[in-house]
């Protein structure tokens, strides 16, 4: 009963490490997300030429 009883919270342990690293990959991959959009962003209202669209450019 004891090997049962420490196999269970091993797993149990494992999941909820599991789980906590999970949160944290999602929440900085949603961060550099939102950074590279705002980024984006920025750049295209600074050089609107950068948009690709000749008529914008003048040309």
């Amino acid at each position: 009963m004891g090997n049962a009883t420490g196999l269970v919270l091993f797993v149990l342990f494992g999941a909820v490490f599991f789980y906590i690293l999970y949160g944290v990959i999602r929440t900085a991959v949603r961060d550099g997300i939102l950074q590279a959009d705002e980024r984006r962003r920025r750049g295209a209202a600074e050089e609107p030429e950068r948009l690709g669209d000749p008529e914008l450019q003048g040309q």
